[in-house]
């Protein structure tokens, strides 16, 4: 009996156990497992634990795929629900109908509303629980009583680019886009498309992929390429063409085309890689996008944002608006490059290659940034064809470098900087003389190195005379005797090794390709601007500004907002050493022996210093290319030019580039 008594109490103690061990399941326990599903955008999950009823209204697709598809047209992210429990008059109900809270971020914006959730009771042979009655109002309130989602998108106007003078850089200009009606080519339709191609520097197989898609009728207009409305000869010779036809559009232009290239760069359709680098949402698959100079540059601020509205329509074609984001448009950016100027200077050059940099020395201002040759901003930003950009990109010129962001060797330009350096540390002792005779000079140790100079003294080399005549020996000279380190570090006070502090992406000049002068050969050649020394043609101009500003070095700027007259590097140079070396950039010109008289005109009075540098693997090589600088500045002083042009090997040297700077003054005056 004890035996029995004992197995009766066990059995119960189960029984009580087990009965604790599953408790009742609440409203709210199912919400809550509900709104976890629907944070995590579960959506199969949260269609289980819907009503039957609401099963029987919504089947899964309308439910699923719907909510997939919202939320993914929309980009619906930081999703977050919250509900309340309400408080009931009597104690003992349980509630069953919970406020909620959903809140989210769309393309348009954040959206947030309020609603209500009901949980409804159903059971089965296995189990008694509780489901969501749902209806599409939990999607968006709107929607509840039908409707569909639209997404309307509003562009942005880019933003233009100015010069100094409010002309136009970079525009948006009324163009016409030139298109194809199918139907109405005739029976010369090859023919038809080749002179369509020339006309558009197109391929005839853009042509045909045109063409190609289903959508395309007979009456369908075929969208080619947009052109400029400024030609109206050569928009005449198109629409000779019998299937071609126009609408009315908007389009970048560049005004200064190949003059300023470089420096405007230009937009194009955005390319998947270009895609998959941006945010998330900032752009779509056909949207333009900066490509190089300041569209890429200030691409941030030139694009705006899109206007984006999300809306409900209705059946009978009405929309209730959910959220919208107001359309931005890109801001217009003014710089401080003078585009009169900038033309001026591309112009010279003419079939040359070469690159030249004008500043306001006194307030840093960037009146000119020139890369010659260049390509057309225009056709690359409307469509180029595939043959012009490999004409383009096989070019022994070069038209797609960008020669004013890139460094070269300064050769004897670099000279003021030396003595300023020299005078500055006491080795050069600006009236001392020193015996130099004969074109060569070289140390014991160099073994078959030797340093040259263009032209023999008459008597003792001084400051003055070495600066006329361009001494490379007398700077070689003094620099080994100054040493390496105290050189280097003068340099770097110079900007050198540093990047330049200005807007546009330029190369930073260096000493050599390590920053340091450990041999002494090299020390010597960088002396005069050769070794591996390298510098950007606006570094150059900048490094003059100490000669103009009591021994400061002004920083440069582009953009016209920017703080003027600021200091870079201050007091580099003395007064009395200022004045020593302007007189001698001023007897280069006007000297009988000095290395620049074709700027000796009447026009202006330059000073400045020439500089020819060679491109050899090494000493005595013959018909190794040579690049002709010249770094001039009027008496006012209000303007340095620091000009390059390469290959002047049978051209005069450095003095080809000399009368090509007098001409621009020339011109400016």
């Amino acid at each position: 009996m004890l035996k029995f008594l004992k197995g009766i109490g066990l059995l119960v103690l189960f029984f009580i156990l087990t009965a604790c061990s599953e408790e009742e399941v609440k409203p709210e326990d199912r919400l809550t497992q509900y709104l976890d599903e629907w944070h995590e955008q579960n959506y199969t999950e949260m269609y289980n634990l819907l009503a039957d009823t609401s099963k029987e209204t919504y089947p899964s697709e309308e439910f699923i795929d719907r909510y997939e598809k919202i939320y993914g047209d929309i980009e619906v992210s930081e999703l977050a629900i919250t509900y309340t429990v309400p408080e009931l008059e009597e104690e003992d109900t349980v509630p069953t109908t919970f406020p909620i809270e959903v809140s989210m971020n769309t393309m348009a914006g954040e959206v947030n509303f309020e609603s209500e959730m009901t949980l409804v009771e159903q059971e089965t042979e296995e189990e008694s629980n509780w489901y969501v009655q749902w209806n599409p109002g939990f999607i968006f309130p709107q929607l509840k009583d039908g409707g569909e989602i639209g997404i309307n998108t509003v562009q942005p106007t880019r933003g233009q680019i100015f010069d100094r003078n409010q002309n136009g850089l970079a525009i948006n200009a009324e163009m016409y886009t030139i298109g194809l009606q199918p139907g109405l080519f005739s029976e010369n339709e090859t023919e038809e498309k080749e002179q369509i191609a020339e006309l558009l520097d197109i391929d005839v197989a853009a042509i045909d992929g045109a063409l190609a898609p289903d959508w395309v009728s007979d009456e369908t207009f075929v969208p080619l390429k947009k052109v400029s409305k400024d030609d109206p000869d050569y928009i005449d010779e198109l629409m000779a063409i019998a299937p071609v036809v126009t609408q009315d559009t908007t389009g970048r232009a560049y005004p200064l085309g190949e003059a300023a290239a470089h420096l405007t760069g230009y937009v194009g359709k955005i390319t998947a890689e270009e895609l998959e680098e941006q945010e998330a949402g900032t752009y779509g698959q056909s949207d333009l996008i900066g490509k190089r100079g300041l569209e890429q540059l200030y691409e941030s601020r030139l694009k705006g944002t899109r206007g984006v509205s999300i809306v409900v329509t209705s059946e009978n074609g009405g929309s209730t608006p959910i959220v919208e984001q107001a359309v931005q448009n890109g801001e217009d950016i003014t710089v401080t490059i003078d585009g009169e100027l900038q033309q001026t200077i591309y112009a010279s050059y003419q079939d040359d290659a070469g690159t030249a940099a004008a500043i306001n020395p006194k307030t840093g201002e960037t009146l000119a940034l020139v890369s010659s040759p260049a390509f057309d901003p225009n056709q690359l930003s409307s469509g180029i064809s595939q043959t012009l950009w490999d004409e383009l990109s096989n070019d022994e010129q070069s038209p797609l470098l960008n020669r004013f962001a890139s460094t070269y060797a300064p050769g004897s330009t670099i000279k003021p900087i030396t003595a300023a350096i020299g005078l500055d540390n006491g080795t050069i002792e600006a009236e001392e003389g020193i015996e130099i005779n004969g074109l060569t000079w070289s140390k014991d140790g160099w073994g078959d190195y030797q340093v040259r100079r263009v032209s023999e003294s008459s008597g003792p080399v001084d400051l003055s005379d070495a600066l006329i005549r361009s001494d490379n020996i007398y700077f070689a000279q003094q620099t080994v005797e100054l040493g390496s380190e105290s050189f280097v570090t003068g340099l770097e006070q110079f900007g050198f090794g540093e990047d330049l502090p200005y807007s546009y992406p330029i190369a930073g000049s260096s000493v050599s390709s390590d920053g340091s002068l450990d041999r002494e050969i090299l020390l010597a050649d960088t002396a005069y601007g050769q070794g591996e020394m390298e510098m950007s043609t606006l570094h150059l101009a900048t490094v003059f500004t100490p000669f103009l500003n009591d021994g400061n070095m002004i920083q440069p700027v582009l953009e016209a907002d920017e703080a003027l007259s600021q200091v870079w590097q201050e007091g580099l140079v003395s007064s009395e050493n200022v004045a020593v070396i302007k007189d001698a950039l001023r007897q280069v010109v006007v000297a009988s022996n000095g290395t620049a008289p074709e700027a000796n005109i009447d026009a202006v009075e330059l000073s400045g210093k020439t500089g020819t540098s060679e491109l050899k693997s090494a000493q005595g090589e013959e018909d190794a290319q040579e690049n002709g600088w010249f770094v001039t500045y009027p008496s006012e002083e209000d303007i340095i030019i620091s000009m390059m042009v390469e290959h002047v090997e049978n051209k005069g040297g450095s003095h080809y580039t000399v009368q090509k700077v007098a001409d621009i003054f020339e011109q400016l005056n």
